[in-house]
């Protein structure tokens, strides 16, 4: 841009004045035309521009015909360079603006995954471990009464069996001793009741 500006004070100073008048009255159409299309960066549509040159009649073949006419054609060579330059540019930067916006947008979600959502889910996991470990010890507790209980019954029941036996037993031997005479069998005993 600089090269250009001084291109341009560089024409003004061979021609003697402000060639603008001119530039505006010889030009028609824009000759430089721009041509856009999306590059996909990581997912991101990205635009870029193109700049393309259009020949039509619009030359300055004769801006700068009487003094000049070599700064002129110069100075539109190098402000072509330069607009190419700055339509580079201009991709260039839209590009940045873009990628930042989408690094910015990611930076968010990642700091929400970060700082919330992972907390959050380690939190109930932790919950969880808790209920179930919880839930461990309510049924090992459990299962220990039961044990304790069949323990006790059995422990009774032996107890029990081991009192009839030995009831059972002085009945028999004082029984034996008694038993001088028949006995009335139907009357006389009592028996358990036989259920099949």
């Amino acid at each position: 841009m600089q090269i250009a500006a001084f291109s341009l004070a560089e024409v003004s100073y061979a021609v003697g004045g402000d060639i603008g008048y001119q530039v505006q009255e010889s030009a028609k159409s824009a000759r430089f035309r721009i041509r856009t299309k999306q590059d996909n960066v990581s997912g991101v549509l990205l635009p870029s521009f193109e700049s393309y040159l259009t020949e039509g009649n619009n030359d300055f073949g004769l801006t700068g015909l009487g003094k000049g006419g070599q700064q002129v054609q110069r100075c539109r060579e190098t402000y072509a360079r330069a607009v190419e330059a700055l339509v580079e540019l201009a991709s260039l930067q839209t590009a940045f603006v873009i990628l930042d916006e989408v690094i910015k947008v990611v930076n968010r979600r990642v700091n929400a995954i970060e700082h919330v959502i992972i907390p959050r889910t380690e939190n109930t996991i932790k919950y969880i471990n808790s209920e179930l470990d919880e839930l461990d010890r309510e049924e090992f507790y459990r299962l220990k009464k039961v044990a304790n209980k069949k323990q006790r019954d059995t422990a009774a029941a032996d107890a029990e069996m081991k009192a009839k036996r030995e009831a059972a037993a002085k009945n028999d031997t004082g029984a034996a001793a008694d038993d001088s005479g028949p006995t009335d069998i139907l009357a006389a005993e009592d028996d358990d009741d036989v259920i099949f």
